[in-house]
């Protein structure tokens, strides 16, 4: 037990306790209690703003050996994190490594959640508590360090989760010949960069700006926390988008968005993907790509308009993993192409995206 280290709870909405000790910032919170597969990639991970509002568990038993690395900056965007602020509430991992060495490495895990108010709780068996969300499916949690301060389970996923890590302003970047408009529902940094590395303008605005209002020769729809269902303005201004038939590419939580549009349902799934390890197979082939996720609601696959297709699934549970129209430049992957952290298999899509454009 490290010295700075104090007990503290993590108490899950079904009244199961784990006890264990702090790291990071010493304080309660709460949340919705999902669990990562991935093995690496903390510090993206923690900056996706999909994580919003989520009590994050590490499967992988060690974290913190690898520190925190720089916040070096590349088209105005950190090169290192997904973006500018941690947007989990807590973290929860089986061994926290309080002595760090890497190369790149500025501080440590721990002093990097102090920063920025995030508590930490180690000790505990995350192999249970994943085997039980697993089992019963993702449930409420809170992190108790002060017992004699009251805090009561919240659930994040009915408040405007995307509202509050979307840009508020349009913002562009790049000087690409093609322009494209990213609608921002919690967008990660290297989305932006993906793009801008392939010469292309991105104009940046906020999920429920009207983007149809812009001159554009496509449409990215970001990724972002919570249920699709609540970004009504986002879905009514892609309805528009599809019926002018310019190219459209949604990404994991703007796939969700797309369905939606096209007149799909939408429904939460009992625990989630989160990891860099998803197996996905492409409808019509042969071919299962490995994919980095994290989402915990999924597209009806049954639902999709006679004009739509199922374009992936997951090899795991047979969940709708992307879709595509049958006759427009319109297709959305529920998975990260953009992977990092995770594996870069499917970045063709954004290629296929470039190529679609006029």
């Amino acid at each position: 037990m490290n010295k700075e280290s104090k007990p503290v709870k993590l108490i899950l909405s079904d009244g199961t306790e784990f006890s264990g000790l702090s790291f990071g910032a010493f304080k309660n919170t709460n949340g919705e209690v999902v669990f990562n597969t991935g093995m690496v990639g903390y510090p993206e991970t923690m900056t996706d703003p999909s994580y919003r509002g989520q009590i994050l568990v590490c499967t992988y038993p060690l974290i913190g050996n690898y520190g925190i690395p720089n916040d070096e900056r590349e088209n105005g965007l950190y090169k290192n994190f997904e973006s500018e602020a941690i947007h989990v509430r807590a973290l929860v991992v089986s061994d926290y490594s309080f002595d760090n060495s890497h190369w790149s490495s500025v501080k440590s895990l721990s002093d990097w959640m102090k920063e920025n108010d995030i508590p930490g709780i180690f000790g505990i068996d995350t192999r249970r508590l994943t085997r039980k969300l697993r089992e019963e499916g993702t449930m409420l949690g809170k992190i108790v360090a002060d017992e004699k301060l009251e805090i009561n389970f919240e659930d994040p996923n009915i408040t405007d989760l995307v509202g509050q890590v979307c840009v508020k302003e349009p913002v562009e970047y790049g000087k690409g010949k093609k322009r494209v408009i990213l609608v921002d529902c919690g967008t990660k940094n290297n989305i932006l960069q993906g793009f801008i590395k392939r010469d292309i303008t991105v104009l940046r605005v906020p999920y429920d700006y009207d983007f149809t209002k812009e001159k554009a020769d496509g449409i990215i729809i970001s990724n972002g926390p919570g249920d699709p269902k609540m970004n009504t303005a986002t879905i009514e201004h892609t309805k528009k988008a599809i019926k002018s038939g310019k190219p459209i590419l949604g990404i994991c939580l703007g796939s969700q968005i797309l369905g939606l549009a096209a007149g799909a349902d939408t429904y939460k799934l009992k625990y989630g993907h989160r990891g860099h390890n998803q197996p996905c197979n492409e409808a019509g082939t042969k071919r299962c790509y490995i994919t980095s996720q994290n989402h915990g609601y999924a597209i009806r696959t049954e639902t999709l308009p006679e004009d739509w297709r199922e374009w992936f699934n997951n090899d795991n549970d047979g969940t709708n993993e992307g879709i595509i129209h049958i006759s427009k430049p319109i297709f959305g992957a529920q998975f990260h192409p953009e992977a990092s952290p995770g594996p870069d298999d499917t970045e063709f899509i954004f290629d296929m995206f470039v190529r679609s454009l006029k």
